[in-house]
């Protein structure tokens, strides 16, 4: 793979995590307004009306080809209903938003293993070990941020993690043959059926506070993390190879901690800067390790 098209992935993937750091800071202002679930069945309804309009004007099919619906089936409950779900319900059990960030720490590695499984990627023994290196750097942090831990969370963010990484890696695989636009767009058309119809119930047996607040976590994580973000982000990890380009999300954790500080007034240490700089060693390392 051309070193130029390597950097360009590189950076379109770095695109896509900016995005998607602002997704639990949104997550938890949206859930101060909505109940948990019409926040995930919602932000999937909002995105795929987008989805379909952009299909139609862009005169694109409005659904997968048979021979690409069962990856496209993954991309759904990876990160279409499973990851908003789960990570959505783990903060409303009271995990916090930096504890949260131990699933984007973890995430790089377990998308590279799915990655290496399923679409047959060998990045070399130095890749691993800096993944290794940049996930459990950015795992001891984020938990040596936390006083306690319920195990319910836990286990919720361990599901949205694996959600997670089967989508990313079905969606980097399937935009080497078509834009990633047209991936995400095509998902998110193909959930409709079930979001949409789960959405209205939802939003006439729920309690519902539109507040400022709230509304506008709601159409972050609708318009931003459930359809914009997957363009640059998908695109990335195609052009990069989705092992290698995926471990740009090393820095998506830091990236939340300072979301949470600038909307939330969380404060970070010194400690801070030195796992930020472990992780951007790491991520230095995994992108000079050629697969």
């Amino acid at each position: 793979m051309p070193s130029r098209e390597r950097r360009r992935g590189t950076a379109l993937a770095l695109l896509g995590v900016l995005a998607f750091s602002g997704s639990f800071p949104a997550t938890v202002h949206a859930m101060r307004g909505f109940d948990p679930w019409l926040v995930a069945t919602g932000r999937a309804a909002v995105a795929g009306a987008l989805a379909l309009i952009c299909l139609v004007v862009a005169r694109r099919p409005l659904l997968p080809s048979r021979r690409d619906l069962p990856a496209h089936v993954l991309i759904a409950l990876g990160v279409v209903l499973g990851f908003p779900a789960l990570s959505g319900l783990a903060l409303d059990l009271g995990a916090s938003t930096s504890h949260a960030a131990v699933v984007t720490g973890l995430l790089p590695a377990a998308t590279a293993v799915y990655a290496v499984l399923r679409t047959g990627e060998r990045p070399r023994p130095l890749f691993w070990a800096a993944c290794t290196a940049g996930a459990l750097a950015i795992t001891a942090f984020t938990l040596t941020r936390q006083q306690s831990h319920a195990s319910w969370p836990d286990l919720l963010l361990l599901g949205a993690l694996l959600s997670a990484a089967v989508g990313y890696t079905e969606g980097g695989r399937l935009s080497r043959r078509a834009p990633g636009w047209q991936v995400i767009s095509q998902t998110l058309v193909l959930s409709l059926p079930v979001s949409v119809p789960v959405t209205a119930v939802l939003a006439l047996t729920t309690p519902v506070a539109p507040t400022p607040e709230a509304v506008a976590g709601f159409a972050y994580v609708s318009v931003i993390s459930m359809f914009l973000a997957f363009v640059p982000w998908y695109a990335g990890l195609a052009m990069g190879g989705i092992a290698r380009a995926g471990q740009t999300q090393l820095v998506q954790p830091l990236l939340v901690l300072v979301w949470a500080w600038f909307l939330m007034g969380e404060r970070f240490d010194p400690v801070t800067v030195a796992a930020a700089l472990a992780v951007l060693v790491c991520v230095a390392v995994t992108q000079r390790a050629r697969t």
